[in-house]
């Protein structure tokens, strides 16, 4: 029998008979392997573990617990809903259903202009179990344009899909083929809807691969929502409906994804934010616009002094830009260009002057360099602004704080020589991470994002000289990285910087980019050592990301439980009784005076009642004030989840809270 040999990723050879499939190596290597294998890469290609392998090739067998096996459990997951659909709707359309993170979705059209309910959810589960209890195979075939479009003759989205006006990064038409994957049911388990309805195996248009059939690795999901999307994210085409699921490798790993989203419910900051009166959402405002309650803006007043702080000991300038520019700012930086379905419609005045909203503080800084001449020795110049900017999301993606249509960034612009770069770019990052660590996230990575093909200005020198000044930051600072390929700015790559929150979920917050084209754009200058004018190189940072994402952030981190040093009220005292209310305002007065945030709930109610509210308001220190404590001079201390103590002296309560917001007290700023 003719034989093949296939080279592993460590090198080392196997031989195999001819025609023998990614199955075979697997098995060839061992049965564990076989058992975990979903789909094997082949010369760097990912493909189906049924086809056959030709010699000399290098292949990797990949596994349900690699990051890719999962991409495609949810892959063919998706799958499975869309064939569950189907059978349960005959006569519905199906678009597109890709993986995403933590999951998939995949929209429908529905016959009639229907909608699904969240009723419906169950009984599609239903069906989807019953076709992975199945073992369908994934059956992979590949035909021609006309017979792709024969075959969804009935389906008008995958038939714009093969016709080649939309592109699904699942599918595939190339060179006149188009690759398909088919579920052929056992007669038992095809519904008696289609049976009668003598409809075809169910056949998705499909670039693939896929795992082996149903059966295997695709029993733990969930479906979780139905939401609207237009079809092409245009809202000129129809309205269709998406169904979210998630699906992971195994049910522990389910089971955690699903008690993950119970405590983000619990920490849901639109939902605190209200119970704990600190921001609302008027409807009066519109859409993406908060109002912040006195208590929310003493949190965000302490945020914003400690970053204040900061910058002032870290070398930066302050920096205070417009709220409204001309469009001919707008037009010099590019922002019309790449940015305008981000932009609010400008205003038009002074006799038909467009002025425009800004969504970024970037341009104004650059006016400032730009507004007398600067020498090499000024460099590396810092500005910093806390600045209010309005970026036009549209009312889908809207969500609170965290996506909002008006927010403050902590941006910060550093004008620097070409030399300075990766020293700069480094001493950002520890600067960052720092910062971060001091607001209570321990867990960093980034990703470095690469120039956008299609919308990006620039030379390819200038992107490939800013790259790799930004990698060379990461590696000096020891942050682990993935690169992002085409994620970057239109005027420059950059680093996002991610934390994990106390359960376990990535956050995106600061990032810094480094740009190139400002310069040019804005025709900056300094005189260099050699009294030439050159073009400083321009990196633009982010921290908090804004103010406003990074508060929600952090409510959510904390469950609304903020630190002592943040929490808006740090110590409420509680008189037992009125008689005790002249000593408890005495308390209240001495805790002002030291700096401590209090305030003082009279005994207008039982003290069990006033204790209950202070815990469920999650306040560090209760401070409960008795007879004998107005004797002596003392309170009862209950913190926060610990353990009562009485008799306290006011002065030494005082120096612990003092002893423990201490580290958060920036000296010389």
């Amino acid at each position: 029998m003719a034989e093949i040999t296939i080279t592993l990723p460590d090198g080392s050879a196997r031989t195999l008979h001819a025609g023998a499939t990614g199955t075979d190596l697997a098995m060839a290597i061992g049965s564990r392997l076989a058992k975990a294998a979903v789909i094997v890469e082949v010369d760097g290609t990912e493909a189906d573990l049924a086809l056959p392998l030709h010699d000399g090739a290098t292949v990797k067998v990949v596994t349900a617990d690699s990051e890719r096996g999962l991409y495609t459990i949810r892959h063919s997951t998706a799958h499975v809903m869309a064939q569950a659909v189907l059978d349960l709707w005959p006569g519905a359309a199906f678009a597109i259903g890709p993986p995403v993170e933590n999951g998939f979705y995949y929209d429908f059209e529905l016959p009639g202009g229907g909608t699904f309910s969240a009723e419906d959810l169950p009984r599609i589960e239903a069906r989807m179990r019953e076709i992975i209890a199945e073992g369908q195979p994934f059956v992979r075939r590949e035909v021609s344009v006309a017979e792709g479009l024969e075959i969804f003759a009935d389906q008008p989205y995958k038939s714009e899909i093969i016709a080649g006006t939309v592109e699904d990064p699942t599918s595939v038409t190339e060179k006149g083929v188009v690759r398909l994957y088919a579920n052929p049911p056992k007669e038992r388990s095809e519904s008696p809807e289609r049976r009668r309805a003598g409809k075809r195996p169910f056949t998705d248009l499909c670039r693939g691969p896929h795992v082996p059939a149903t059966d295997r690795f695709l029993g733990h999901f969930r479906l979780m929502r139905v939401a609207g999307a237009y079809w092409r994210g245009d809202v000129d085409q129809p309205m269709l409906q998406r169904v979210y699921g998630t699906a992971w490798a195994t049910k522990k790993e389910l089971d955690a994804h699903l008690h993950q989203l119970e405590e983000a419910e619990k920490r849901d900051h639109r939902r605190l934010a209200v119970e704990l009166d600190l921001v609302s959402w008027p409807p009066e405002l519109g859409p993406g616009l908060a109002v912040w309650h006195p208590k929310g803006a003493t949190v965000r007043r302490v945020m914003e002094d400690y970053s204040r702080a900061r910058h002032a000991t870290g070398g930066y300038e302050f920096a205070y830009s417009p709220n409204i520019a001309r469009s001919t700012l707008w037009e010099t930086s590019g922002h019309l260009d790449f940015y305008a379905d981000s932009m609010y419609p400008p205003m038009e005045l002074d006799g038909g002057t467009r002025y425009y909203p800004k969504p970024m503080n970037c341009p104004f800084h650059m006016l400032i360099f730009r507004s007398q001449q600067r020498s090499y020795r000024e460099l590396p110049l810092r500005l910093f602004e806390l600045g209010m900017v309005y970026r036009y999301e549209l009312s889908g993606v809207i969500h609170g704080l965290l996506r909002s249509r008006g927010f403050t960034q902590d941006d910060a612009h550093i004008f620097c020589t070409n030399d300075q770069i990766v020293d700069e770019v480094a001493s950002l990052l520890n600067f960052v991470i720092d910062i971060l660590r001091k607001f209570g996230f321990e867990e960093f990575e980034a990703n470095l994002s690469t120039r956008p093909e299609e919308k990006s200005i620039g030379t390819d020198d200038d992107w490939a000289s800013a790259t790799e000044a930004l990698r060379l930051a990461l590696v000096r600072e020891h942050v682990p990285y993935a690169v992002d390929e085409g994620g970057g700015a239109f005027y420059g790559p950059k680093i996002d910087v991610k934390v994990k929150d106390a359960i376990g979920r990535a956050w995106q917050l600061s990032t810094i980019q480094c740009d190139f084209q400002n310069s040019r754009l804005f025709g900056l200058e300094y005189v260099g050592p050699d009294g030439r004018r050159h073009q400083p190189a321009v990196i633009h940072r982010a921290l908090f990301g804004s103010v406003e994402r990074f508060f929600g952030v952090l409510l959510e981190h904390y469950a609304g439980a903020f630190p002592t040093w943040l929490a808006p009220v740090q110590a409420r005292v509680l008189p037992v009784q009125d008689l005790q209310d002249g000593y408890a305002a005495d308390v209240v007065a001495q805790l002002r005076q030291a700096g401590v945030r209090s305030d003082l709930v009279h005994a207008d109610e039982p003290l069990g009642g006033r204790i209950r509210r202070a815990k469920l308001e999650k306040l560090p220190y209760v401070l409960v004030v008795g007879p004998d404590d107005v004797a002596a001079g003392t309170v009862g201390v209950n913190p926060r989840g610990g353990e009562v103590e009485r008799g306290v002296p006011v002065e030494t309560f005082v120096a612990r809270l003092g002893a423990e917001v201490a580290p958060y007290m920036v000296s010389g700023a």
